[in-house]
């Protein structure tokens, strides 16, 4: 899946800034950049968050997988002197434009996600918003002609359809009744970077908007989406709310933004990131049964109704995602990404299986040694 017939050799193309680089997709990122041989600059809240990404690098390096462990190699990871590192706060204007300096390209997935919902939905929403127009507002100034941001299916398809059908065409009502304030965060600042887009038409936005994103980690804390496969596997979640979503590996949206970073006519487009059919999380737990067997046992074997969901989501806030979705069945188009920028995404199977190897390989340990 290499980018490699879109442009020049990497040295040619200038300092590639990554926000969010401690992330779930900003390490993947980051360990890609650096092995297709780009100067890669990373913007981090404080110095010591330096060593947390040098460690993800390093995971890849063991052959803990970027791509594969066939694609990657030990030589081909160590960024020597092609990594730097920029302090930089998405609350704070201080360190956008240094951080911007002699930068050709910005990928920005930095944004708040809360591990547990804020008491105020403005906790959320004007850091995300803000953040995002500080790093568009930066580049611009640095005479950057495109930032590719790192949105969500969040701010596409939480708004029921009659026909349940879903493109880049389509926007979430940001008062859909409760929806969490993540969502609405992920809604209100792409808006807002679209709307900085077009009042000032002198740089170019290219949103990607993924699905449920998993599949192997580089970093040292598990994201929401492996730490739900972390629950199935070790049988803390028994009983799975009805809910039905799309899924992609985290491989493939750090492909995707490459792509979207280099294509010409990407300019001012969305881009759905999405494997396949959307699965629902008993479906999960049965792709996980087939392949991990001595967890059988441990992973989910009752699914709730929706109307069980809509009570539970009353008095449990990890149950509100589900009460939106009330159980439908999305159909999420990836046609664009397919046809525009030629992505050929990996099967659902195949990530929530190399999600759960992934945990594997770090020390995850499931019944007699499976």
């Amino acid at each position: 899946m290499s980018t490699e017939n879109l442009t020049v050799s990497p040295s040619d193309r200038g300092t590639v800034l990554v926000t969010g680089g401690t992330g779930f997709v900003g390490t993947h990122s980051l360990a890609r950049l650096v092995r297709e041989g780009y100067r890669t600059r990373v913007t981090i809240r404080e110095a010591g968050q330096e060593a947390e990404i040098r460690a993800a690098l390093r995971r890849a390096e063991m052959g803990h997988p970027e791509t594969g462990p066939a694609e990657i190699g030990p030589a081909e990871i160590d960024p020597g002197e092609r990594l730097e590192f920029a302090v930089a706060d998405l609350g704070a204007d201080r360190g956008w434009l240094d951080a911007m300096d002699g930068v050709s390209h910005v990928l920005h997935h930095a944004s708040p996600f809360p591990l547990t919902p804020p008491e105020r939905e403005e906790d959320v929403i004007v850091p995300a918003r803000e953040g995002a127009l500080r790093v568009l507002s930066a580049a611009r100034k640095a005479g950057i002609p495109r930032v590719v941001m790192t949105s969500s299916y969040a701010a596409v398809g939480y708004t029921a359809k009659p026909d349940n059908h879903y493109s880049e065409a389509d926007w979430t009502d940001p008062d859909t009744e409760g929806l969490p304030a993540y969502h609405k965060s992920k809604i209100l600042a792409e808006r807002a970077a679209w709307d900085y887009a077009r009042t000032h038409g002198d740089i170019e936005l290219t949103v990607i908007n993924p699905t449920g994103i998993f599949g192997p980690r580089l970093g040292s804390r598990p994201s929401a989406s492996v730490r739900l496969v972390e629950a199935m596997l070790t049988g803390q979640m028994p009983v799975v709310p009805v809910m039905y979503f799309g899924v992609v590996d985290v491989r493939d949206v750090v492909d995707l933004h490459l792509r979207a970073m280099l294509h010409p006519k990407a300019a001012g487009e969305r881009f759905i990131a999405v494997g396949g059919p959307s699965i629902s999380l008993f479906g999960m737990a049965e792709i996980l049964r087939e392949h991990f067997p001595a967890a059988a046992a441990l992973l989910p074997s009752t699914e709730l109704t929706i109307e069980q969901v809509r009570e539970a989501a009353k008095t449990e806030p990890a149950l509100r995602d589900a009460a939106v979705l009330q159980g439908r069945i999305p159909v999420i188009s990836n046609e664009k990404a397919r046809s525009v920028l030629h992505w050929e995404p990996r099967g659902v199977a195949e990530t929530i299986v190399a999600t759960a190897d992934g945990e594997i390989r770090l020390g995850l340990t499931l019944p007699d040694g499976g």
